[in-house]
């Protein structure tokens, strides 16, 4: 009797570990790099979540070996979000019965090279996923769009983006976008077509409408307090000189509390004279606010930097027959930067591609400056005016010319800012006027076209890439990550950040090496088992006969 009474004791507790293992959820993250601990930010976004939220993941049925590892570790992370949010609902479809209606909503396929047993082979596959949230829809994608040598890479960079992917997917979907910028325009600012990739993806975090300061000239304080109820002004490649009510504005608007983005060309160069003439007359463009800038603590200078870590430029290098051959030069007027500082907005994202780059210097007023962007070490300024023609492709650089050190081409200021205006006579009089800001923060590029995306039969394509080469530098990144940090929405930016550590086979030697370790993996296993089996034979009847 009392046998059965413990194994009824025994049933009883084995019931009840059971339910509360369905019941609670946990997982002990003992990696290095804590890849399966999620963010402060994800949980607040997880939070706010207080309807029924769906997952659709399309990574079910038959794919490369590789990329079990993706679905695993997404439906791993989905788990995980599910645990946090009981309104969290996901599941995994197979996309082959609905490959058109995926393809109709966006949702392209990918082509993978796969590699087994030294054939090479093709894959289609649909690295998507879908959440929707009342009355909202938003795609997902799974895989890194990163400039990668290898799939392992671009795999390693599409598992360390998961948790990004969907808390970006979460937050969009579930907020209302609050916070308000204003692109400015009147003068001379890239038009619409230029900004459109970037503004399209701001949008979705934010509101976003544009403001001239033309209104300035008729009524300059309605225009301030309209422009103070903006969160964020950017200025984007102003070409026109401002004058003393629109300087003022800006200052005052600052003075205030509002962020500004300044992407600021010093100088005239432009490729499209250069492209039919072969040459152009790069000058100094007088946009009058060297004593605005100058008073919150930089100096825009008026050079050009030339760096032998560049990008290039196609231009035609001959005939066959009577086709004309492209060829790809490296432009030393067009730097690539590779930031070096651990700066959240800078950290992780790809290199960033500028177009005649002005050198910044930066002045001691009490306002912490934080270098984003610099020239490589091999580079120097050039002054202006100065003529500058294709042919400079053909001379050989010297690297010993190059010995200037990095310039600075993009830095963040945050504090008190002094208004430019504080011991001047003022444009117009307003209730708004103040010499002194709060704690505030503004980014100043010497590039305008860092924000520009390229044409393509008259579509704009997406920032960063270049059509010819197929390149994708990290504008976008790097842009929104200024924008998020300026309106103090960081919490995405570190998401972006996120570093995974995968480690993966060598493809050579798994080759190399498969009889090898089928023999091991099939015959050894039995080879140990007969060999117990003998020696457990042997020592019963050594210990019974």
């Amino acid at each position: 009797m009392k046998k059965f009474s413990k194994i009824a004791i025994l049933g009883v507790i084995l019931i009840v570990f059971n339910v509360l293992a369905n019941s609670f959820y946990k997982r002990f993250d003992l990696t290095n790099d804590k890849r399966y601990t999620l963010s402060n930010t994800t949980r607040d976004i997880l939070s706010k979540i207080d309807q029924p939220i769906t997952v659709k993941v399309y990574l079910e049925g038959d794919f490369p070996s590789e990329f079990k590892r993706l679905q695993i570790e997404t439906r791993q992370h989905l788990e995980e979000l599910k645990a946090l949010n009981k309104n969290v609902k996901f599941r995994f479809i197979d996309p082959l019965d609905k490959a058109e209606e995926l393809i109709e909503a966006g949702l392209q396929p990918s082509r993978l090279s796969t590699q087994e047993a030294g054939n090479v082979s093709e894959t289609i596959i649909f690295t998507w996923a879908t959440v929707a949230y009342k009355d909202r829809v938003e795609n997902v994608s799974l895989l890194a769009t990163q400039t990668t040598t290898t799939q392992e890479q671009q795999l390693q960079g599409s598992i360390q983006n998961l948790e990004y992917a969907f808390a970006d997917a979460f937050h969009k979907i579930s907020s209302e976008r609050k916070q308000t910028i204003a692109i400015l325009k009147g003068n001379g600012e890239l038009d619409d077509i230029y900004v459109a990739s970037f503004l399209r993806k701001l949008s979705e975090y934010y509101r976003l409408a544009p403001f001239t300061l033309d209104s300035v000239k008729n009524n300059p304080q309605k225009t301030l307090a309209s422009l103070q109820k903006y969160d964020l002004s950017i200025i984007a490649k102003p070409t026109e000189r401002f004058s003393e009510d629109e300087k003022f504005t800006l200052d005052q608007y600052i003075m205030n509390g509002g962020k500004s983005l300044w992407l600021v060309d010093n100088i005239v160069a432009e490729m499209d004279s250069l492209m039919n003439t072969g040459e152009t007359l790069a000058y100094n463009r007088d946009l009058n606010i060297t004593d605005l800038l100058f008073s919150y603590g930089v100096r825009l200078n008026y050079d050009l930097i030339k760096d032998m870590y560049s990008s290039t430029i196609r231009l035609a290098a001959g005939n066959v027959g009577d086709q004309t051959q492209f060829q790809d030069f490296l432009w030393q007027y067009h730097p690539v930067i590779n930031s070096k500082n651990s700066h959240p907005i800078t950290t992780n994202i790809e290199s960033v591609n500028l177009k005649f780059a002005s050198s910044i210097d930066t002045l001691k007023n009490g306002i912490d400056k934080t270098i984003l962007l610099q020239s490589s070490p091999l580079s120097k300024p050039q002054g202006t005016p100065k003529i500058i023609a294709l042919e400079e492709i053909s001379k050989k650089p010297v690297p010993a010319d190059y010995n200037n050190g990095e310039k600075i081409v993009g830095v963040l200021l945050e504090g008190e800012f002094n208004s430019a205006y504080a011991n001047r006579v003022q444009p117009f009089k307003s209730d708004l006027s103040k010499n002194k800001s709060d704690l505030n923060k503004m980014i100043l590029i010497s590039d305008g076209d860092i924000i520009a995306n390229q044409i393509h039969q008259g579509q704009p394509l997406e920032l960063g890439l270049d059509k010819w080469t197929n390149q994708q530098y990290g504008n976008k990144t790097f842009l929104l990550n200024a924008v998020n940090y300026l309106l103090d929405d960081s919490g995405l930016i570190k998401l972006r950040s996120k570093t995974i550590d995968l480690q993966f086979l060598d493809k050579q030697k798994v080759i190399k090496n498969r009889s090898k370790w089928q023999f091991i993996n099939v015959l050894a296993p039995i080879i140990l088992l007969g060999l117990f089996g003998v020696i457990f034979s042997f020592l019963r009847k050594r210990r019974y006969s």
